[in-house]
């Protein structure tokens, strides 16, 4: 593992924080009703920033995340530039870090490449039989532990990581795929061999988030970005199983270990079925996160316990003012739930900004969410 000169793992990082001044999305992920919808987006610190382009010019991308003071400093970035208009900050770094802890080599250029993918169940062999995120992934905490006395409080800090099912199929791909032929062609002529390496993920992934809450995260997200190449039936065999598995042993693990209980957040996208909604909103997680696809009211009625993250498309912003305020404003409409204040939502794009989007225009958004998504506003 290759880490910067300015994180030492033997270095005590305190962990007496600033208080929180906005607790906005805290109290909708617990399903409150709030004053208006806590807004952040998804890539939030990326490359349509021109400040992270300065930044991300001089150094490679695992750099950045492999170095505690530059994630640091890129996870700031939107909060600096949108101060008082975003409701939360997420930690700059990869779902990609976790094949990189387990042993695989992963290149950012700029796409992911896996030099070496798994190509049959053999080659799990090649993978490191124990993971110690401490020692592997501890420069996200102390990332996290930087970022969370950096933001003094001003807004909370989400922690995240990959979902296996997502991971798995990078891991067997070797990069991004159309079709997911290989990690499919895993499942359905090595079924046991899959969901033992599943499982193996997960695991990787309870003790990393765990790891990422005691290092101070405040919400944590799983992102399963390609949930929606699965047929319900499939998503519910091979996906959802260490999903469930995430949620119930992270929050043994935080209470065991006397750390916070912190919202946990899925994101299945393109899981739009209605039996995979359902099936994702008893998996045990507060949030589900919806990408443009799923109409707000189709979440509530499948998955009536969880609170809903989302969903504007995100090619909106490139349409302009008149279309961004139109889309949030039909948003609000659609993820209101009677009366005239918003309970149990936090607004966000339904997937990742994209490098094209110009950066006042994301601010519009947040103007627009903030406007639309008042209590004393009616829509």
């Amino acid at each position: 593992m290759v880490v910067s000169s300015d994180w030492n793992p033997q270095e005590p990082l305190g962990k007496d924080f600033p208080p929180i001044k906005n607790d906005l999305i805290l109290r909708a992920a617990r399903g409150e009703e709030t004053e208006r919808a806590p807004v952040w987006v998804m890539r939030q610190a990326g490359r349509y920033l021109p400040e992270f382009r300065a930044v991300r010019a001089e150094h490679e991308f695992f750099d950045i995340c492999r170095t505690p003071s530059l994630a640091c400093e890129v996870t700031l970035q939107p909060i600096r530039r949108y101060a008082g208009l975003v409701d939360a900050s997420i930690i700059f770094s990869d779902i990609l870090v976790v094949p990189q802890a387990m042993g695989m080599e992963v290149l950012m250029n700029p796409a992911p490449f896996f030099p070496a993918p798994l190509d049959t169940p053999a080659d799990i062999a090649r993978l490191r039989t124990h993971v110690d995120v401490q020692q592997e992934l501890g420069y996200v905490f102390a990332a996290i532990t930087r970022t969370r006395h950096a933001l003094a409080g001003e807004v909370p800090l989400i922690g995240f990581c990959g979902a296996p099912w997502t991971l798995f199929s990078y891991m067997i791909e070797g990069g991004g795929s159309k079709t997911l032929q290989k990690a499919k062609t895993w499942l359905f002529r090595h079924p046991a061999e899959s969901k033992a390496l599943l499982a193996r993920i997960a695991g990787v992934c309870v003790d990393f988030l765990v790891g990422q809450v005691d290092a101070g995260a405040q919400l944590l997200q799983i992102f399963d970005s390609w949930a929606g190449e699965l047929s319900a039936d499939d998503f519910a065999e091979f996906a959802l199983p260490p999903l469930q598995h995430i949620a119930a042993s992270v929050r043994a693990r935080l209470a065991a270990q006397n750390l916070p209980t912190v919202p946990l957040i899925l994101f299945a996208k393109g899981a739009n079925a209605h039996t995979s909604l359902a099936a994702a909103g008893a998996a045990g997680f507060d949030v589900l996160g919806l990408d443009w696809g799923v109409p707000p009211a189709e979440a509530r009625a499948a998955a009536p316990g969880a609170a809903l993250q989302g969903n504007l498309d995100p090619s909106l912003l490139y349409g302009g003012r008149e279309a961004i305020e139109r889309g949030v404003r039909r948003m609000c409409a659609a993820f209101r739930v009677g009366g005239a204040a918003p309970k149990g939502w936090i607004a966000n794009l339904g997937h990742g900004i994209t490098p094209g989007v110009d950066p006042e225009d994301l601010k519009w958004f947040f103007e627009c969410v903030q406007k639309y998504s008042a209590r004393e506003r009616a829509v």
